[in-house]
């Protein structure tokens, strides 16, 4: 592989705009090589070695010592690299090359080529070294974190210890009580702390402890609660727990919270000591490259200033790797060395060949069971049948929820594979930990296998119910829908880590926290998966299906294919209930952010989703009452909505239409280079988000369609388009990591010690 592939394939995407412009110095020497070919310029083959030598016995005499300590000439007197100081800068130094044959042809060319490489270098130093005063800072403030827990462990320990009689330690990975402490490099006794009491509710609904030592001072200890009912309770009421057992599940909570923090700071001294290598190379390779173009030796002195500086020479990198390393064998892992190195290093997702093998069959059996499905249907004249209303009112809902989940697993695997394919790195945006995403693949065999699943039972009911033989299995026949939720559901919530388990429970997490907004903290994930349900439900049945599901096995004779749920009023009422809960859930998120954050534009995309609420109730009304006055309020509120939604999906979740963009009417920077694809997503977002249109003009059934046909056919248009909004959303959000060099997310600390913290 060229280096060029290799330094585009291993650099930090968050920092590409900061690694050296290796492409574009290349550009330049291309330029500098086709010159000196049409002009004939003297090339290393032509010029021998001994007018090389003969040439140097004319040079002018440096002196036996340095004269001056800010230059450094190379041998062949091409360069000279000068080191300067910014006026209004005390700590800032640039480096600045002065190239000595200025009248040779071509040289415009090679001074052009200098000043780039300069630019550059300046640029990557620049940068290195305020990461690397950062990751200072943290490093400070870590050590900060261990003299507190260390100091926490003492004082739960020694009170267990007296009162079971024997050397009981608080958790797994309880160290000694003094020793050596690498980060900070100190040898002192840790100093004990008293916990006095539990305090109220803080900014962010977290338990804090206030603990006061001599030399540390008052540290409270921050936990966000595991319930949400903890946390409403917490909010109502400032509840006093003092007693030794909740004291130690506190601490074990930090103690978890303090290692993730150092498990993240380590992997992020990784990343920093691997942009250093690579410029570092970079800035090899393309001078050698400069010096067999050119025939000169002008590499040398420029990589003998860059050993010099700041990025060649600086170490503290490496030192805090070594430091962080041994602090977290000894507190975390029990002296494990190889434990501690396993859990420290950033796990590898490894493709696996039975994954694609099994994809495969899944597949061919899909497409063979929709063609025995079609071919049955066809064969017995179902389209025709006296049943087919009875078949289409009352199991069509129920199997097409699947339809549905499938549909948005499948999209969603598409969003994976062009994520990877642009290099969006979406595992950080949505916070997974480090190789447990699922790819594409993975994405694909899950719905591949629920679609062989929807296809059997689809299949193995037509021929239950036209089968003679099976008549009198009515009842089963009937209950084969409800048997496929339940597997959905086991499988689901199955409690074993199997079927990639963390994703499960990933996803029920995020779940929860939505169902439950606002007594958790929002992150990107669970306003994105609450967007996704809303899809969900603006004009996909998938949750009225469920909510159908309950009605027709609990109230329904489902026996006889029949139910009256329409003629319910509480029907009526939940089913407006149930379509509003996921914008409301969006409406309590944007609140929460509003008031964390500070950003009034939160309030306003929570005004966004309240207004799709009283649209989507005024059209829910309307579909079961009809009129011309629900209808014209129908138009009204869902054109509003509809002009909204679409204006915040373009311009605020897409960040597109910016007139004085690098892109006119896109923006600065697109991952596509083809700008038409940018036009026509914003052009089919509109038009599916018209929609709602056939909803409100009674477009319901199309001479070749029934009606839920139709329905479900609107419905996998809204699943298409919330497709392609995820795609645009992630590839903005990712590119807003990059102008902010955000390549990691920090957890928080689990103490507070009053000062303003770095992490």
């Amino acid at each position: 592989m060229k280096f060029g592939k290799e330094l585009a394939s291993q650099r930090v995407q968050e920092w590409q705009e900061t690694y050296m412009d290796y492409k574009h110095l290349k550009k330049l020497l291309k330029n500098i090589f086709k010159f000196r070919q049409r002009n004939a310029l003297p090339s290393s083959a032509s010029r021998g070695g001994f007018f090389r030598r003969k040439s140097t016995l004319y040079r002018s005499f440096s002196g036996l010592t340095d004269r001056d300590n800010c230059m450094i000439q190379g041998e062949d007197e091409v360069i000279l690299v000068h080191q300067a100081q910014p006026e209004n800068s005390e700590n800032d130094v640039f480096y600045q090359t002065i190239f000595l044959k200025p009248s040779e042809d071509g040289a415009e060319n090679e001074i052009h080529f200098f000043k780039i490489l300069d630019k550059e270098f300046n640029k990557v130093l620049r940068f290195y070294k305020e990461k690397v005063e950062d990751v200072t800072l943290q490093a400070v403030e870590l050590s900060k974190q261990m003299d507190t827990l260390l100091a926490l462990r003492i004082e739960v320990h020694i009170p267990v210890m007296e009162q079971n009689g024997n050397h009981q330690e608080v958790g797994s990975s309880t160290p000694e009580p003094e020793g050596d402490d690498p980060v900070n490099g100190r040898h002192e006794e840790e100093p004990a702390m008293n916990v006095v009491q539990e305090l109220g509710t803080s900014q962010e609904n977290a338990s804090v402890w206030p603990v006061s030592s001599g030399s540390l001072g008052p540290v409270n200890i921050k936990i966000e609660p595991k319930r949400a009912l903890t946390t409403l309770g917490r909010i109502i009421k400032s509840t006093k727990k003092s007693n030794l057992a909740f004291r130690i599940e506190q601490l074990r909570r930090a103690e978890e919270k303090l290692r993730r923090a150092f498990i993240e700071y380590y992997q992020q001294l990784g990343l920093l000591k691997g942009y250093r290598f690579l410029n570092m190379s970079a800035f090899t390779k393309i001078l050698k490259k400069y010096d067999k173009i050119t025939s000169r030796n002008a590499s040398s002195s420029y990589l003998q200033i860059m050993d010099k500086s700041y990025l060649g020479s600086s170490d503290e990198v490496n030192k805090l790797i070594g430091r962080v390393e041994a602090t977290f064998v000894k507190y975390f892992s029990n002296g494990n060395r190889r434990k501690g190195a396993k859990l420290l290093k950033p796990r590898n997702k490894m493709e696996k060949h039975r994954t694609t093998f099994v994809l495969g069959i899944l597949t061919g059996c899909s497409v063979a069971l929709v063609i025995g499905i079609i071919v049955s249907v066809h064969a017995r004249g179902l389209i025709q049948h006296e049943g087919r209303e009875q078949y289409m009112n009352n199991i069509f809902p129920l199997y097409s929820l699947f339809g549905f989940i499938f549909l948005h697993m499948f999209m969603y695997g598409i969003n994976t594979y062009l994520w990877r394919r642009f290099r969006v790195n979406y595992p950080l945006v949505f916070g997974f930990k480090s190789g447990t995403e699922l790819g594409f693949r993975e994405i694909f065999l899950l719905a591949a296998a629920l679609s062989v699943l929807t296809l059997v039972a689809v299949l193995s009911n037509l021929d239950m119910e036209m089968d003679p033989r099976t008549e009198r299995f009515q009842k089963l026949t009937e209950l084969v829908p409800a048997g496929l939720v339940m597997v959905l559901l086991l499988t689901t919530f199955c409690p074993f880590n199997i079927i990639y388990g963390s994703s499960r429970y990933f996803l029920i997490r995020c779940t929860w926290h939505c169902l439950f907004a606002p007594l958790y903290k929002v992150t990107f994930s669970d306003y994105f998966l609450a967007d996704q349900l809303t899809s969900q439900v603006i004009k996909v049945q998938a949750f009225r299906s469920l909510q159908f599901y309950i009605c027709y096995y609990g109230w329904g004779d489902f026996k006889r294919r029949s139910n009256r749920c329409l003629e319910s009023k509480v029907y009526e009422i939940f089913y407006i209930v149930v379509a509003v809960i996921p914008f409301w859930s969006r409406v309590l998120q944007c609140l929460r952010r509003m008031f964390e954050e500070k950003d009034l534009m939160q309030g306003l995309n929570g005004l966004k989703y309240f207004s799709t609420v009283a649209a989507l109730v005024i059209r829910t009304i309307y579909d079961f009452r009809r009129g011309t006055f629900w209808k014209i309020m129908a138009a009204s509120s869902s054109g509003v909505t509809t002009i909204f939604n679409t204006y915040w999906d373009i311009v605020m979740d897409w960040g597109l239409l910016q007139r004085k963009a690098r892109n006119p009417w896109l923006r600065d920077k697109l991952l596509i280079s083809n700008r038409a694809i940018y036009f026509a997503a914003i052009v089919l977002n509109i038009l599916l988000r018209l929609v709602w249109m056939q909803l409100v003009l009674d477009f319901h059934e199309a001479p070749f369609l029934h009606r839920r046909a139709m329905i479900a056919l609107v419905a996998c248009l809204e699943i298409l388009r919330r497709g392609i909004w995820n795609f645009f959303r992630l590839e903005n959000e990712h590119l807003n990591n990059i102008e902010k060099c955000r390549a990691f997310k920090l957890s928080p600390l689990p103490f507070d010690r009053g000062d303003d913290n770095v992490l």
